[in-house]
């Protein structure tokens, strides 16, 4: 498989988290959605101001940075849409620092529970259920070992943001960030 193949798999591949309610369109209704899951992933009750909070991050994650870029003041992004655009990140790493960095430095504010800094194994295991809750502990363990590029068992900001941009625009098949969602297979074999 061709590099530009394999950066659009793995793009298709995390569309496909993405789109929560499964109708093959990003829209804010996923956002909500994927906020819920992620503010039951890291133990907020429905309902509570955390969760709440968590919602609001990813509502304005839609609003940010998906919904100025729907042509035609659409209110919905296929995944044709979403392969295209982002696989464009590639060949700009200062937009995809910008605009992958932005969503990353919000992802890593959910996450870092504790807030001193740094996301720890079981901050990561929190966060990840809630999104990819389909991924077993073992699993997220060991996307954790490869997103820990020093190995000190913490995922340092850079480190987070650095797996989350690499994941979005990275077409080295090496990379590290290719495990933020797990093994690296997007459905390849």
């Amino acid at each position: 498989m061709s590099v530009p193949d394999f950066l659009a798999a793995k793009i298709s591949h995390g569309f496909d988290h993405l789109d929560v309610d499964g109708d093959g369109r990003l829209t804010e209704h996923d956002h909500v959605l994927y906020g819920r899951r992620a503010a039951a992933g890291l133990g907020h009750p429905p309902g509570s101001d955390a969760e709440r909070s968590i919602i609001d991050a990813y509502v304005a994650i839609w609003r940010d940075l998906h919904l100025p870029h729907i042509p035609d003041g659409g209110t919905a992004i296929t995944k044709e849409q979403f392969v295209t655009s982002t696989r464009g990140l590639a060949d700009d790493p200062a937009a995809a620092d910008a605009t992958v960095g932005a969503l990353a430095d919000a992802f890593l504010a959910i996450a870092d529970t504790d807030a001193d800094g740094t996301v720890d194994p079981a901050e990561f295991l929190a966060f990840q259920r809630g999104h990819f809750p389909n991924l077993s502990e073992a699993e997220i363990h060991e996307a954790f070992t490869h997103l820990d590029t020093d190995g000190d068992g913490r995922l340092s900001p850079e480190e987070f943001r650095r797996a989350v941009i690499d994941y979005w625009s990275n077409p080295d098949p090496d990379a590290p960030g290719n495990w933020w969602m797990g093994r690296p297979n997007f459905g390849l074999g």
